[in-house]
């Protein structure tokens, strides 16, 4: 089993990225479990999202505390929450930014990944140019640096599960897919 950990802030979508991911991962073929973690959540408050995927029917239903992969939103909240809990040895950390995978070296033996969704979500109009909405382009990057879904599959899902500017969001997964660095 994989299980993915996403960190964001309330409004960039990291719930609905989830959900993006896990109907990716269903319609090739997969189980998938994906849910939110949910508090006194407001627009810009720290907020989870888990997804599980797995070769047979997932029967546990806990927060994941050992993720093999992690997705971070925003990357101040890499100050704020410690990202890494539980994180096993050589999991990604994918990491919303206009920074470099070697500026963090603080991460450890983690693998890092980086992509601007900020930029490419504010570029394509999607959400505000202050507060983008960056839950499409982070579903792209993924696939790309953790080879676990086909861009094609996620794009679908962006289709089937984001009905607004569905063109626009899959474009952002695209993007965001042929500029993550590793």
């Amino acid at each position: 089993m994989i299980e993915i950990r996403l960190h964001g802030r309330g409004g960039q979508g990291a719930v609905i990225a989830s959900k993006i991911l896990a109907v990716a991962m269903f319609n090739e073929g997969k189980y998938v479990q994906a849910f939110p973690k949910f508090g006194v959540e407001r627009r810009g408050a720290p907020v989870e999202a888990f997804l599980r995927q797995d070769n047979k029917k997932i029967l546990i239903r806990s927060d994941i505390d050992k993720p093999d992969h992690v997705l971070v939103l925003d990357h101040t909240l890499i100050d704020v929450v410690n990202i890494t809990t539980g994180l096993t040895k050589n999991g990604w950390i994918l990491i919303n930014t206009d920074l470099k995978p070697t500026d963090f070296d603080s991460l450890g033996s983690f693998r890092v990944a980086c992509v601007n969704a900020s930029h490419i979500a504010a570029d394509l109009h999607l959400g505000s140019r202050n507060a983008p909405i960056v839950n499409t382009a982070i579903c792209g990057s993924f696939a790309k640096c953790s080879g676990l879904v086909e861009l094609a599959s996620v794009c679908d899902a962006i289709k089937e599960e984001v009905p607004v500017k569905a063109d626009e969001n899959a474009e952002a997964a695209t993007i965001a897919f042929k500029s993550t660095i590793v």
